[in-house]
Formats: structure tokens, C-alpha cells, sequence
């Protein structure tokens, strides 16, 4: 009974190392656009959201619910099994944040929950109905209604602000955007500490502690919201970098249109109890936003990385998840094992991150990986294909003929001289 209440409390804690994570790795969800666009700095972005997730927690346990009592068969798992489950999500969710991928946590929690349940009950411990209908097609659904929503929002916000000040305009959009981050971290405290709310719950009654059915305790939600908001405010660098510079050039206008869309998307899906990523949402939004602008594109290299990301993070959290489970079945010194392998993994992705930090000081820097001198990004053949069927702004034409010395031909331009200006 003794060692059966350490792997429990065991289970708990790395349950809060997983929503610490969550939070640092999904900050830049909510405050991405904000911060680079300027309405507020990095560190008071931060710290606002983290509050925000703390609150946001305390007000629902639908998705929770979702987690703990549909997705797998709680009879017959055991808290060895919800251990495995967090070693595939946290590793996971390290991996992907010293690339500076906006993957998804929620994913990761449920590939490695459901990786570890098949190797420890059978594919029958997973529920498919519950895995398809609210978890993989809010999946598919979310990032494609939100980037939608989010195009359409700047296309009118540009549309109804054209005869508007120019700098009552901008400072009405950073307040809107403010507004609309604390939106998205409130939600994403709603949606996303209630995952591990859920995860502790399913582990208190695999061991007998909780009564099946049950909701989570109260400890239990303060518990998950204070190691999110934790996370939180460490601020998740490098992805809020990918997230605000590496995928788009956003301005206030299109900021407060992405943040908007998002926020309505994860608020109506955990009122719905749909274990949606945020993560996946307010991507989706982002990429809508960039493009919602006249002449605004999306750099499809590092959309097309974040996209793999998406599609690897189910399987390869199940994966590690289902290997962690196999060596904890050898007994308590293959979990000790297992757990000695969780730390110092984590520890050497922390050593390897600090060869190029990114911090609140630098977050704001263009990603290399984005943007790398003399390699332009492939949406530059977008930008030139719209800018050769847009006309472009009133006088630029004739400011671009003032300063140009002299009409250059397409051969001039293909084999410059050496009178040529450059």
C-alpha cells in the first residue's frame, strides 16, 4: 500500500510538471500577437495571462470531465499507466518547444494516455467514438473555422476603419487587442488546465481515492491552475518568436481579428466539453489574419513545419507513452527508471536551449529559421503574384518614380552593368 501511495503522488506531480509545461508552451497562444505587434510589452503579457489561465480554471469542468470519465476505460488502469501517459506528453511538448514549434499539449496528453492505456489494456481501453467525435475532429475543425473567422474579421476591420484616424485607430486596436488576448487566456485556462485536472482525476480513481464518476476535486483545479499560470509567466520564448514574427507580419487591425476568432472558438468548444487545442485555434486564426490583409501572406516553410508537428504529436507521444508503460510494468525500479529517464532528458533539452536563448529581450527579433538573410521565404512568389494584380496604394506610384533614376528593362534587371545603380 505504501509504494502503491508514492507512485500515486508520484502520478500527481508529474501531472503538474505536464501543466507547467503546458503553460510556458502555450503562452504564446495568447500573447504572440500582442507582443509583436507592440501593444504590450513581453513581460506585462506574460504576467496578465498567467492570471488570467488562474482564473479561467475555476470556471468549468466539462473538458475535464471529457477526460477522466469518456476517453479511456478508467476500470483496469492504473496510475502507472497515467505516468507513462505525461513521460510521452512532457517530452514531447520539450522537443517541440526548443524548435519553437506551436504543437499541440493537449495532443500530446491525449497520444500519450492513449498509447499507454492500448499497452497496458488493449486498443478496447480506448473509447473511439469519444476519440473521434472530441478530440480529432475539433482536431481538423478548429485551426479551418478560426482562420476563416479571422480572415473575414480583418478583411471588415480594414474595410470599416479606412476613413478612420490613423492613430486613434491604432491605439483603438490595441486596446481591442489587449482585450482580446485576456479573451484567449482566459479561455485557454478554461480549456487547457482542465486537462490535467482531468489526468489527476482519472489517477485518484485508478487508486481508489476518488469514487468513479467524479468531479475534480477542489485542491485538484487549484492545483492544475496555479502550475499553469506558472508556465505561463516564465513565458514560452521561443514559440511565442515563431508565433508573432516566424509565421506572419501582423498588424493591431489583424491581431485583434486573430485573438477574437480564437478566443470564440475555445470558448463555445469547452462549453461543449471538446478537448480542443488551442494551440491548433489560434494558429488557424494567425494564418487567417495574415492573409485577411491586402498584400498580407503566411510563410508557408514554417506553416508547413508547424503542420507535421500537428500531424507527429498524437503517434509520437503514444509511442513514448507505450515504452514508458512497458518498462514500468517491471515494477517500482523500472518506474524509478522511467522517471530517472524523464528528468535528466528534460534537463539536457533545457542544456541544449541555452546555446541561443530567446528571451523577453529578443522575442521580438525576426526567427531566423522564418527569415534567413539572402533566403527569402517562398510566400515572396505570393507577394509578388498579388502585388502584380493590385494596384498599388495611392502614391506610392509617383513616390517610387521620384526615386528611381531611370526605367530599368527586364534585360537590365536580368544582367545589370556596371553603370547600373544597385
Amino acid at each position: 500500500m505504501e509504494s502503491f501511495s508514492l507512485i500515486l503522488a508520484i502520478v500527481v506531480v508529474t501531472a503538474l510538471a505536464f501543466d507547467f509545461t503546458n503553460g510556458f508552451h502555450d503562452t504564446a497562444n495568447a500573447m504572440a500577437t500582442t507582443i509583436s505587434t507592440g501593444a504590450l510589452k513581453p513581460k506585462v503579457a506574460v504576467a496578465m495571462s498567467a492570471v488570467l489561465n488562474l482564473v479561467g480554471a475555476f470556471l468549468s469542468v466539462e473538458v475535464a470531465n471529457t477526460i477522466s470519465k469518456g476517453l479511456v476505460d478508467e476500470t483496469g488502469i492504473r496510475p502507472e499507466v497515467i505516468f507513462a501517459a505525461l513521460v510521452g506528453a512532457i517530452l514531447w511538448n520539450l522537443v517541440t518547444w526548443l524548435v519553437g514549434l506551436p504543437s499541440s499539449s493537449s495532443h500530446a496528453l491525449m497520444g500519450g494516455l492513449i498509447g499507454a492505456a492500448v499497452a497496458s489494456a488493449g486498443i478496447g481501453a480506448v473509447n473511439g467514438d469519444v476519440l473521434v467525435t472530441k478530440v480529432l475532429l475539433p482536431a481538423v475543425a478548429a485551426p479551418i473555422v478560426a482562420g476563416v473567422a479571422a480572415l473575414l474579421a480583418s478583411r471588415m476591420t480594414y474595410s470599416l476603419g479606412r476613413r478612420a484616424d490613423g492613430k486613434a485607430a491604432a491605439k483603438g486596436y490595441r486596446a481591442g487587442q489587449i482585450a482580446s488576448a485576456g479573451l484567449v487566456s482566459l479561455a485557454h485556462g478554461t480549456n487547457d488546465a482542465q486537462k490535467t485536472m482531468g489526468i489527476i482525476t482519472l489517477a485518484l480513481i485508478a487508486g481508489g481515492s476518488l469514487a468513479p464518476d467524479s468531479d475534480p476535486p477542489v485542491w485538484v483545479i487549484l492545483g492544475a491552475g496555479l502550475a499553469i499560470a506558472l508556465g505561463t509567466y516564465l513565458g514560452g520564448w521561443r514559440i511565442i518568436r515563431t508565433m508573432g514574427k516566424g509565421l506572419t507580419d501582423l498588424q493591431p487591425q489583424q491581431g485583434f481579428a486573430a485573438q477574437t476568432s480564437a478566443a470564440t472558438v475555445i470558448l463555445a468548444s469547452s462549453h461543449l466539453g471538446f478537448s480542443l487545442s488551442t494551440t491548433h485555434s489560434v494558429s488557424g486564426a494567425v494564418m487567417g489574419a495574415g492573409l485577411g490583409r491586402k498584400g498580407g501572406v503566411v510563410r508557408w516553410s514554417t506553416a508547413t513545419r508547424m503542420f507535421v508537428a500537428w500531424g507527429l504529436t498524437l503517434p509520437a507521444a503514444a509511442l513514448v507513452a507505450a515504452l514508458a508503460e512497458w518498462v514500468c510494468r517491471l515494477g517500482d525500479w523500472g518506474t524509478a527508471l522511467v522517471a530517472v529517464f524523464l528528468v535528466a532528458s528534460s534537463f539536457a533539452i533545457w542544456r541544449i536551449s541555452r546555446r541561443e536563448v530567446v528571451d523577453h529581450t529578443n522575442v521580438v527579433d525576426t526567427d531566423p529559421a522564418a527569415e534567413a538573410p539572402g533566403q527569402p521565404e517562398p510566400a515572396g512568389v505570393v507577394t509578388t503574384a498579388m502585388a502584380a494584380v493590385s494596384p498599388p496604394p495611392a502614391g506610392v506610384s509617383d513616390h517610387l518614380a521620384a526615386t528611381l533614376p531611370a526605367p530599368v528593362t527586364t534585360a537590365d534587371s536580368k544582367a545589370p552593368s556596371a553603370a547600373t545603380p544597385v
